[in-house]
């Protein structure tokens, strides 16, 4: 039955009835993505019911977006020659400051993030009129409790919401690479493939595409975007080739804490369609991931691909100790004022969101890690950027 829901042609057609559209556009690359996908979510990822429906959902909501993009650029081709200055990208280990980092510069009104909402459905394009009261809103923010319904907690262990930003990676599901899909379902073959092998060019450029169309609606061609997500650290040479002029935001913190962070994490996510997942399974994956990834970002900023002018460094302890002096030193390395209104309103966010810091919800003895051995791996990244130990919760 499972093989049946995940047969790549299938799919594909169905998408195109349910929209009555069948160009995908001119890069046909996608294609490997979702076979490779489709394979796994069959033989690896221990789906049950609900997690086969929720994965057909999320495979055939990728696809009807991506015909309906190209289509709605067919029909506006000017759409395809507007400029993306400077856009921000946040990037870093998972669970270092990202998010709320993403979430107090989103604030400022001369920052374009995406929001969750529009990234989910982009299809009529956003207007300024109704963006906040467009009811793909109430329709997103109900999915989003319906998730927390199947797994209580889930939400505090990963704060979401339809008005606020999405991550870089749920607009590269549409080209079918992109880590959302081994972060929410079991899938080693797959991130392998993502991690060593895969062309992540196409991706930034249906990435380009994606945020093209979003601005046409609201934002105009001198928006600013401010961008997120940790995947970024691992193909920053594939972001430099599509954003030449990109500023690079990376946050540091002991990747110890993070890989037990973010396997607990990974587990209650993939709770949601799967009854076989353990923290020791995210944490193998997740430890080899964070490793990969830091040893490739150092080798490309060391290699003088990237202009250091390009990049701002942010420690979480500094961040978490004095969130606005951080947010002002950064904002001068990105050649920005912090404008009053701007600090205001990240003000009055931080008030309504303050966080706890992570409680007692993970524990690196959960994850069935050597920490002397993980320690060693990461040892050079921790000297090259300054990043002290934590003690291990």
């Amino acid at each position: 039955m499972t093989a049946d829901r995940f047969r790549p042609d299938l799919l594909v057609e169905q998408a195109c009835q349910s929209t009555g559209l069948d160009d995908f556009g001119e890069d046909t690359t996608w294609r490997e993505g979702l076979d490779r996908l489709c394979h796994g979510l069959v033989h690896d990822a221990r789906l049950n019911g609900i997690g086969v429906e929720i994965a057909a959902l999320d495979i055939t909501r990728a696809m009807t977006n991506r015909l309906r993009i190209v289509d709605w650029r067919r029909q506006h081709p000017e759409i395809g020659t507007a400029a993306l200055p400077r856009p921000i990208f946040i990037v870093g280990q998972p669970r270092t400051g990202t998010t709320i980092l993403f979430d107090l510069l989103a604030q400022d009104p001369a920052l374009r993030p995406p929001l969750t909402w529009e990234v989910d459905e982009p299809l009529p394009v956003p207007r300024p009129e109704t963006y906040t009261t467009d009811p793909r809103i109430a329709q997103t923010q109900a999915n989003i409790e319906a998730s927390e319904l199947i797994v209580p907690g889930l939400l505090v262990h990963h704060p979401m919401g339809a008005l606020v930003g999405q991550e870089c990676v749920r607009i590269f599901s549409g080209q079918f690479c992109s880590m959302i899909f081994p972060t929410q379902y079991r899938l080693p073959d797959y991130y392998r493939w993502l991690l060593y092998d895969a062309d992540h060019g196409p991706a930034y450029r249906y990435h380009r595409m994606f945020l093209q169309h979003l601005q046409s609606g609201v934002g105009g061609a001198s928006c600013q975007w401010l961008l997120k997500s940790p995947a970024h650290l691992w193909q920053l040479d594939a972001l430099i080739a599509e954003y030449p002029d990109a500023l690079i935001v990376q946050t540091h913190r002991d990747p110890l804490n993070v890989i037990s962070s973010i396997s607990a994490l990974i587990h209650h996510l993939r709770r949601l369609a799967s009854d076989e997942s353990s923290i020791a399974d995210c944490a193998a994956q997740s430890h080899e991931q964070i490793a990969v990834g830091l040893q490739k970002a150092m080798a490309l900023r060391d290699s003088g691909a990237l202009d250091p002018d390009q990049v701002a460094d942010v420690h979480f302890d500094d961040f978490m100790r004095d969130p606005f002096d951080t947010i002002r030193t950064l904002y001068a390395r990105l050649g920005r004022e912090l404008e009053p209104l701007a600090e205001q309103r990240m003000r009055e966010f931080l008030a309504a969101h303050p966080g706890d810091h992570g409680g007692d919800r993970y524990r690196w003895s959960d994850t069935g890690l050597d920490a002397a051995e993980v320690r060693e791996q990461v040892r050079g990244y921790q000297q090259r950027y300054g990043v002290p130990d934590e003690p291990l919760r």
